[in-house]
Formats: structure tokens, sequence, C-alpha cells
């Protein structure tokens, strides 16, 4: 499973632009790493919230396509986060696990950790199935 969506990770230029790294995945869970760059900071000197969330998306979303129908494609309906720490750089890790997924979304929840493991911001997302595709079986 982890090849599999390793290789998916790398065909998506956004992924590849943002340096994120897949850690570990099995069923419902998934873990990602940044290795923090000046590029991923905002003027305060901190990791810009923008790229905090795409990382609790996508570790989130990976969390979810495990628990679907193979092919199925996902779209993130709501996420919300809360940053409860600036991060300063260095290896941060995203661990995100599904709380349910039901006949219509998938609901997940994400933590990230700075590099001395304080949680540093908690999203919750929601995942629907994209256009012309179903959740169902």
């Amino acid at each position: 499973m982890k090849a599999s969506m390793r290789g998916h990770l790398k065909k998506s230029r956004a992924i590849a632009m943002l340096g994120f790294e897949l850690e570990a995945v099995s069923q419902g869970r998934a873990s990602l790493r940044l290795d923090v760059e000046p590029r991923h900071k905002q003027l305060n000197k901190a990791v810009h919230g923008g790229i905090l969330a795409a990382l609790a998306d996508t570790a989130g979303a990976i969390a979810a396509y495990t628990t679907v129908p193979a092919g199925v494609a996902l779209a993130t309906i709501e996420l919300k986060i809360n940053y409860l720490e600036a991060v300063a750089g260095g290896r941060i890790r995203a661990e995100a696990k599904v709380l349910r997924t039901g006949r219509n979304f998938v609901v997940t929840e994400c933590e990230i950790f700075d590099r001395k493991g304080m949680l540093a911001a908690k999203a919750l997302l929601t995942f629907g199935a994209a256009g012309g595709y179903s959740l169902q079986r």
C-alpha cells in the first residue's frame, strides 16, 4: 500500500512543489513529513498556515483513500484547522486517521507535530466522492 501511495503522490505537482513525503500508510491512517525550507515560511519566519493546512489535507486524504473502494476519486468538502503553536522549522510530521467512512463522506482528523514532537495544529476534514464517483461498493 505504501509503495502505491508513494507513486500516486509523485504524480502530483503540488505535492512535489510543497515537498511532502509519505512516512507510513495503513488501513485508515497516514503519516507524512515535511522538511521545512525557507520557501515554506511567511514573513514572521514561521511555517505558513496554508502549508500546514495543505499538509493536513494531504495526510487526511491519503488516510481516507485507504477506506474507500479502489478507483474512487475523493474531493475535500470541508477543512477546519486550529493552529496551536507556531512552527519555526525542522522536520514536521502530520498524522491522520479516519474517524468514520459512511455512505457519502469520509471524516478524518489530522495532528501536526513540530520538530520537538509538540502538537502544533489539529485539523478535522470531510471528503466526499468527486463528480461521477460513489463511495458505495
